[in-house]
């Protein structure tokens, strides 16, 4: 379904379809916690549930720089040889998910406090 700027979220449609906010407010909680689809807020208020995504977003992102500065010292020891170079590429992989979901929501965000006529 790939429309919009880069990275716009594939299953999002681009702002102002009919559906779009539907579609990004089931994307954008995704990308949280479990627990937040039980807040009616962030269905009623999609630019709040966007802000908040790309906040989640952006500590997932910290803990994974994080976690990458200290995996060498502090698990490195722990696991069985040859194996941290598999949780570097998992780290790695992940970072950059988290980096292109983060720049997705961010999308959202801008088009939801813009509330994009239909085209």
């Amino acid at each position: 379904m790939r429309s919009g700027p880069p990275g716009w979220p594939d299953r999002v449609p681009p702002a102002g379809v009919p559906g779009w906010e539907q579609a990004a407010v089931a994307w954008l909680l995704d990308q949280c916690p479990a627990d937040y689809r039980a807040y009616s807020a962030w269905r009623k208020h999609p630019a709040a549930l966007a802000w908040m995504a790309t906040r989640h977003l952006e500590a997932e992102l910290e803990a994974m720089r994080g976690a990458w500065r200290d995996v060498r010292p502090e698990l490195g020891p722990v696991l069985p040889p040859g194996s941290l170079g598999d949780v570097l590429e998992s780290l790695a992989r992940e970072g950059l998910r988290l980096r292109a979901n983060h720049r997705a929501a961010g999308l959202l965000l801008e088009a939801l406090r813009l509330r994009a006529p239909v085209r």
